[in-house]
């Protein structure tokens, strides 16, 4: 995609935190805020794809990002990842709650273990990473949260009840915690991704049929690349959008 895209000087030697970002949307966050001039540290659990990832990054001339192996299911490592990310660069000033996995399942298979473990993967580990990031975005004086939602729930799409309940919630999260952490000047706010072609996307879901529907229903007829939500997070990261909290940002070229 063609373009001149904005500098955010306000980014430069900011610590930013994020979840899954080995691979999809959360690789492009780690690229771009690191070609920012951002202090990026990210976790995940495929360690070659996120030393690939952290490899691009150098090899661009930009401040190499800190890789942590987490199961972001394990709270407990969680919150030692964020506290040795704290050792390492200082204090996390920018927290994407980016990493989900949208798993399909039918819901006459559905287990409570199942339930509670699609829960875990993609909901509770935003909250308690709130939760650990908060008083040292409140010492510094404020921050910059930002949950990753999905136009999915919103476009009534079926096959994985666990995972757009997750998600339905996310938002519910987000403006709860944005009264809650606003007196402290923490801004806390959702992006919520259309269909953006991740090669995950592409592998396992896109179809001839699947993208003539989707042209359908988007307004603008082009597809979405983890580089048209990112640029979205630069923006709520930034000081730029300082009066911005308790929001839904949505990036999905006009299908809601």
């Amino acid at each position: 995609m063609n373009g001149v895209f904005a500098v955010y000087p306000s980014l430069r030697d900011r610590v930013v935190f994020i979840t899954g970002g080995a691979s999809g949307i959360g690789a492009e966050h780690v690229a771009q805020f690191a070609a920012q001039g951002a202090r990026v540290a990210f976790v995940d659990i495929a360690d070659d794809a996120a030393q690939a990832v952290v490899g691009k990054a150098e090899a661009m001339g930009h401040p190499t990002p800190l890789y942590r192996h987490c199961d972001l299911k394990d709270i407990a490592a969680l919150h030692a990842v964020i506290a040795d990310v704290r050792r390492a660069l200082g204090p996390i000033a920018v927290l994407v709650n980016n990493a989900a996995n949208d798993q399909r399942h039918r819901f006459e298979d559905v287990t409570v273990e199942y339930w509670d473990e699609r829960l875990a993967t993609n909901l509770r580990h935003q909250f308690f990473a709130i939760q650990a990031v908060a008083p040292m975005m409140r010492a510094a004086g404020g921050g910059s949260i930002i949950n990753f939602g999905s136009v999915s729930w919103h476009s009534l799409q079926g096959g994985m009840p666990a995972y757009t309940t997750a998600k339905a919630a996310v938002e519910g999260l987000t403006r709860g915690m944005a009264r809650d952490l606003g007196p402290d000047k923490i801004r806390v706010n959702t992006v919520i991704p259309g269909w953006i072609m991740t090669e995950r996307q592409i592998a396992l879901w896109l179809t001839p049929e699947g993208e003539r529907n989707l042209m359908q229903v988007q307004c603008l007829k082009q597809k979405l690349v983890p580089a048209d939500v990112t640029r979205m997070v630069l923006w709520l990261a930034s000081d730029d959008s300082r009066m911005c909290t308790g929001q839904l940002w949505v990036v999905d070229a006009g299908r809601m």
